[in-house]
């Protein structure tokens, strides 16, 4: 088998890299904000449905 360098990805030929990155911190803060809404619903539900 053939000896490979690592793969550049930041250089590669239609690969935006940056794009994805920021993707990823978008998908990021919006699980961050659900997750806060679901939990003040849950403890919204404890307090009034009790």
């Amino acid at each position: 088998m053939a000896a490979h360098g690592a793969p550049e990805y930041d250089v590669a030929e239609g690969n935006d890299y940056a794009a994805h990155e920021q993707t990823y911190v978008n998908f990021l803060s919006l699980v961050k904000w659900v997750g806060g809404f679901v939990v003040l619903i849950v403890v919204g539900m404890a307090i009034f449905l009790t």
